[in-house]
């Protein structure tokens, strides 16, 4: 009970110390109160993680940065909330130290959303744009592709648009956002369509009746060009060239 009152008012003079001193230059008794509170028991004995999927547990370790049996009161719940919040796949994170020796964590990850082509590089991103990962691209099942500068920050609304039209999002191999301006859509069958820029929506909805109506996306075209408001422009494939022959009559010999 001596002991634990004595820790008590240590524990007290050193927060008073460190809030007068930011600069930690008594740290030491902080230290020494963390040895003195592990002396009588207060060391970590359980480490929970909830909430972990995508993030490498190994990074999350790190993050935490303690282990089972370190004094208990050398770690700081809000310095371990700050590291794993600056892990790419963690969102936001919830550190708790309870006397009992436990520690409990609850990361709240981002979802994958895309894959993102720039240059020659992939990388998987959340809706918002950030890269959470640019390593095992097939590990998250099928993800839209989405392909040049900037198209990772600009593709949620285009993406969402495309849901409410299924029957166009089914046949999408790539969504090309073209000089920072405007999209492409890439069909599997290698038809690009070209999208009004500010107008996606609408166009969006015209190739799902088109497409119900004449199937259009279904025929082997080069493009098909919606950039024109009162006018569609669907480019062919140019036609082979037909060989031409000769004859040549037979001379008198």
């Amino acid at each position: 009970m001596f002991g634990l009152a004595a820790l008590s008012v240590a524990a007290v003079c050193g927060a008073g110390i460190a809030a007068l001193e930011p600069a930690g230059r008594f740290s030491w008794l902080n230290e020494g109160v963390a040895e003195i509170g592990a002396g009588f028991g207060l060391t970590v004995q359980e480490i929970v993680v909830r909430g972990q999927q995508n993030t490498p547990k190994e990074l999350i370790r790190a993050a935490i940065g303690i282990r089972n049996g370190e004094p208990l009161l050398a770690f700081s719940p809000e310095a371990a909330r700050q590291r794993l919040e600056s892990i790419a796949w963690i969102e936001s994170a919830e550190v708790q130290r309870n006397l009992s020796g436990n520690i409990l964590v609850v990361v709240h990850e981002r979802r994958p959303f895309a894959i993102w082509q720039h240059n020659n590089d992939f990388a998987v991103v959340d809706r918002e744009g950030r890269v959470v990962s640019a390593d095992t691209l097939d590990a998250f099942g099928p993800l839209p592709l989405l392909v040049g500068e900037g198209a990772h920050k600009n593709g949620a609304a285009v993406y969402d648009e495309l849901k409410k039209a299924p029957e166009v999002l089914a046949r999408i191999q790539a969504l090309v956002y073209v000089s920072q301006r405007r999209w492409n859509l890439r069909l599997h069958n290698g038809t690009d369509i070209l999208l009004p820029e500010g107008h996606e929506n609408a166009a969006i909805a015209r190739l799902a009746e088109l497409q119900k109506a004449q199937s259009l996306l279904d025929r082997p075209v080069v493009a098909i060009d919606m950039r024109l408001p009162d006018r569609l422009v669907v480019r062919q494939h140019p036609q082979p060239e037909q060989p031409v022959t000769t004859t040549r009559g037979r001379g008198r010999g």
